[in-house]
């Protein structure tokens, strides 16, 4: 049998360390992984060996050469021109595969039982088998769903934290029958887990998933290649060790030379012709490479030491990487999970504080503390996006250096001289950070209109109307008064697609950003007119006369927390009378408990002036409770069933959008109108893509989230909910109270549980495999359906937090107690076991919808 070994990659998230090595040729206990790759195809018979190779060929090639001296015949395929992608390049060499062969990735870890793989394919005449395995924290890895047949039935390449239906992932190695590669187009770029193995799915291609036992590593990032390496020195994973084990635990390299007062903890793996100084200190866990010296006093604590590198006398090295031919001078500190890249020089008493990378062949002189990465900008968090767009502690995390890198990293996605449109609310922390971000996107050659302190909706709505390639807006977090929320909109102003975050992502941790010419530099343009121009489209998109004979009287609560006082000036042109509360932003921000005050103040005020209704807006704009005319608050559930009842009834026979957790009265209030439902996806972004591209919407949207009405624009805007809310009100010729009265009985309830991270996958695995599959609706987090009387309950993954949250749903409030109870012992049991804790330790949030 014949191996593709896909040795492609630039391993851009092992940067510094790739910048002249491709990332197989990245050395784990002093050998390239592609050589322990190699190894264990050997201890299974496979000794022909086709490498794929695009980054840096002649790396390979001139240590690998034609194989002899590593057991195995070695052929090289090299992508010239630009690279075609996993299934892509070994598509390219098709005409080398004329039997079944195995595709294995040069970028991992293993020791997998690969002939066991290779006989399941063979015993279940597979045209395509998959090697999985199963991870705590699928997250990065793309999931693969089988039958109990272990016959594939669903993929999901790299799911969002509420999309985990299962914890078995795709290793990157297959077993494959040539004839499958007819599938897949030449000289074109294409990818196994995105391209050919879908397509197989949808044309009932036999593929199977083998669940391999044993120890995977996709060394994909500085952390894993870390613990690659002490997880190697451990015995956890079976590698070959070039060196002789000297003592157990202590490999030692030919004519190396350790100081009789030196101290080796073990395990350690010191190569050849190394020199450790007297007293020296080398703790467990450590790997040092070839030609090391290590001077006296040196404090060696878990590095990982590549060849040639010079260590001074009294250097402290913790946890972190030094990259080949590097030279550490006197008492220097490089610090946890620090990377010092080849050729350069750390000066005497310099300090590389924690998680700092330097790029090769760069200097630091003595006595520097260097806290940023010597390429420009600090090191931050793996994934920058929540759910639904940039969220930190202001000023904390998201700093004005922070925001002048993450406008840098959004304007290197965009073609050179585009324009954004940039808004903000009100505070002066997000004027600040609005500032940082236009120097950013000006940096790049980005072009700026800045709309300056607008409303959400606002900006959502002339977005489309001024030519710009999207938006960004800056706003105190609806949910947490005390962080930053930066949302990056796309050209119609709605948020951009998960794969245009991940694209963003990797311009910022890659530090691929442009750098423009003095004359290249943005420009900042301030339109005029965007109120006025949202104003007029307001105006067209609502039934003017029903206004104009409304004589209604609204009360609108600001919470000191609203952009500008549109809507009662827009009201008022309409001959409506709009009292308005608490419009002043003199409060830094408000919490939940001021909120509800507030709220409380609202419900006096609308009985006193016996209005027809009162709102209290916030999210700025976004986001609305409704009180009606006896003083009751209307929020959540009840709010989306009010909302789709009085829009259905104006709009019979059409289609409302609300998300997978709504309750079953938005399904019989639209059979009462001939409607029909979508459901999506319980985050903002998915409820704007879907009012976008489905025909027939009149609204889309929550309680929780605010209500879009994509006629107007395609985002959430609480001020058109108000004024089509008097419209309707006014043609329908019934008051809030009437219309709620009027809505089906349904219980509704939420329990939140405490998940850790690394338990929510396997959690999702263990519901999909332990329920039928025709009572399963995976839209988002698993749904079981009792297919009676709308019973159902939802198991849906937080995606920013460590909590499972539970929604039941049904007409019978025994039922729902009941179940909720069920699975709330479900989970915690789960979780307990996972854990190994007592249930009694466990600490739990409930939160209760009715």
């Amino acid at each position: 049998m014949r191996a593709v070994l896909m040795a492609g990659g630039s391993g851009t998230r092992l940067r510094p360390l790739t910048c002249d090595l491709p990332k197989p040729m990245v050395p784990i206990l002093n050998r390239p992984i592609a050589e322990h790759i190699i190894n264990l195809l050997k201890r299974h018979q496979i000794y022909e060996v086709i490498a794929t190779l695009h980054y840096l060929p002649d790396v390979m090639r001139e240590y690998f050469h034609d194989g002899t001296d590593f057991g195995v015949q070695m052929t090289y395929a090299v992508e010239e021109d630009q690279p075609l992608g996993t299934a892509g390049c070994v598509k390219n060499i098709a005409e080398l595969l004329d039997d079944t062969f195995l595709v294995i990735s040069g970028d991992c870890i293993t020791d997998f039982d690969l002939g066991a793989a290779i006989d399941f394919h063979l015993q279940h005449n597979s045209k395509a088998t998959l090697v999985l395995t199963r991870v705590p924290n699928p997250l990065e890895f793309g999931v693969v769903i089988t039958d109990e047949n272990y016959r594939i039935r669903r993929f999901l390449e790299k799911p969002s934290t509420s999309e985990i239906f299962s914890d078995t992932v795709n290793t990157g190695t297959y077993i494959l029958e040539p004839e499958v590669l007819n599938y897949l187009p030449a000289n074109q770029e294409s990818d196994f887990s995105k391209d050919l193995f879908p397509l197989l799915l949808e044309k009932d291609i036999p593929m199977y998933g083998y669940v391999a036992d044993g120890y995977w590593c996709d060394v994909g990032h500085l952390d894993a290649y870390r613990e690659a390496q002490y997880d190697a020195l451990r015995g956890k994973v079976k590698l070959d060790v070039v060196y002789e084990e000297r003592s157990p635990g202590l490999w030692l390299g030919e004519n190396t030379y350790i100081d009789d007062t030196a101290i080796v903890e073990t395990p350690v793996l010191i190569g050849r012709n190394c020199r450790i100084g007297p007293r020296a200190e080398i703790a467990a866990g450590s790997v040092i490479g070839d030609n090391i010296t290590i001077g006296a006093d040196a404090n060696i604590k878990r590095p990982i030491i590549w060849n040639g590198a010079i260590v001074g006398d009294d250097v402290h090295l913790r946890a972190c990487v030094i990259a080949r031919g590097t030279r550490v001078d006197r008492r220097a500190h490089v610090l946890e999970g620090a990377v010092v890249g080849s050729l350069s020089t750390v000066g005497e008493e310099a300090q590389i504080s924690p998680s700092v990378r330097v790029w090769p062949s760069k200097k630091i002189e003595s006595g520097a503390t260097l806290n940023i990465n010597l390429i420009w900008g600090n090191t931050a968090k793996r994934n920058l996006f929540g759910q639904r767009g940039v969220q930190g502690l202001a000023n904390i995390d998201i700093t004005p250096e922070f925001a002048v890198k993450l406008g840098a990293a959004y304007g290197s996605t965009l073609k050179h001289g585009a324009t954004v449109a940039v808004s903000r609310d009100q505070r002066g922390i997000s004027r600040m950070v609005t500032r940082s971000l236009i120097s950013g996107l000006m940096s790049v050659g980005v072009n700026v209109f800045n709309l300056e302190a607008t409303a959400i909706p606002v900006a959502r709505a002339v977005i489309p109307t001024l030519n710009v390639a999207g938006g960004l807006h800056v706003r105190l977090s609806p949910d947490r008064a005390d962080q930053i929320l930066v949302e990056i909109l796309d050209n119609k102003g709605i948020n951009i697609t998960k794969a245009k975050e991940k694209k963003i992502e990797g311009a910022y941790f890659k530090e691929d950003l442009r750098r423009a010419q003095i004359p290249e530099i943005g420009n900042v343009v301030y339109p005029a007119e965007v109120v006025d121009n949202y104003s007029i489209s307001f105006e067209k998109h609502l039934n003017v006369e029903a206004l104009r004979h409304s004589n209604a009287k609204i009360v609108i609560d600001y919470v000191y927390a609203v952009s500008g006082a549109i809507l009662p000036r827009l009201l008022a042109k309409f001959g409506c009378d709009a009292v308005v509360l608490n419009a002043s932003l003199s409060q830094s921000s408000v919490s939940n408990r001021e909120r509800e005050n507030l709220l409380d103040q609202l419900s006096r005020v609308v009985e006193a002036l016996r209005a027809h209704f009162g709102v209290q807006v916030y999210a700025n704009g976004e986001q609305f409770i409704l009180v009606d005319e006896t003083g009751s608050p209307i929020r959540g559930e009840l709010l989306t069933a009010l909302m789709v009842n009085m829009v259905l009834t104006a709009n019979p026979r059409s289609a409302v959008v609300v998300p997978v957790h709504a309750s079953s009265a938005i399904e019989q209030i639209a059979r009462r109108h001939d409607a029909k439902v979508i459901r999506t996806k319980a985050n903002p972004t998915a409820l704007m893509e879907a009012c976008h591209t489905n025909p027939n919407v009149v609204m889309g949207g929550s309680g929780e989230m605010g209500f879009i009405f994509p006629q107007f624009h395609p985002g959430f805007d609480a001020m058109f909910a108000i004024a089509k809310m008097v419209e309707m009100l006014t043609t329908q010729e019934r008051s809030l109270a009437q219309i709620r009265s009027d809505l089906p009985y349904v219980i509704h309830r939420r329990y939140t549980v405490r998940c850790p991270w690394t338990v929510k996958g396997t959690l999702m695995r263990h519901l999909v495999e332990t329920h039928a599959t025709e009572n399963l609706e995976l839209i988002d987090g698993v749904k079981l359906l009792n297919f009676q009387d709308d019973n159902w309950i939802l198991v849906l993954p937080d995606a920013g937090e460590p909590l499972v949250h539970l929604y039941a749903n049904s007409h019978d409030r025994d039922w729902v107690d009941t179940t909720l109870r069920e699975f709330r012992n479900l989970v915690q049991d789960f979780v307990n076991q996972s854990q190994g804790i007592n249930r009694d330790d466990q600490d739990y949030h409930l939160s209760q919808v009715e």
